[in-house]
């Protein structure tokens, strides 16, 4: 098991009843930025996997 993989699990449990749209989840991510800018290198990676996931070309 990966450390990250905590922070997810603890996702499931708190949040994993909800339900979301990628809007909400876009401005999420732009606030952690904000907060957070050294993390910006793997959220924009993140978001561009979550964006690409249908990709047939990838």
């Amino acid at each position: 098991m990966y450390f990250t993989d905590r922070g997810i699990e603890e996702l499931a449990t708190r949040r994993g009843e909800e339900e979301v749209t990628v809007a909400w989840l876009a401005e999420r991510l732009r606030e952690f930025v904000d907060l957070n800018p050294d993390f910006e290198t793997p959220v924009e990676r993140l978001a561009t996997w979550l964006a690409r996931l249908d990709d047939e070309d990838d």
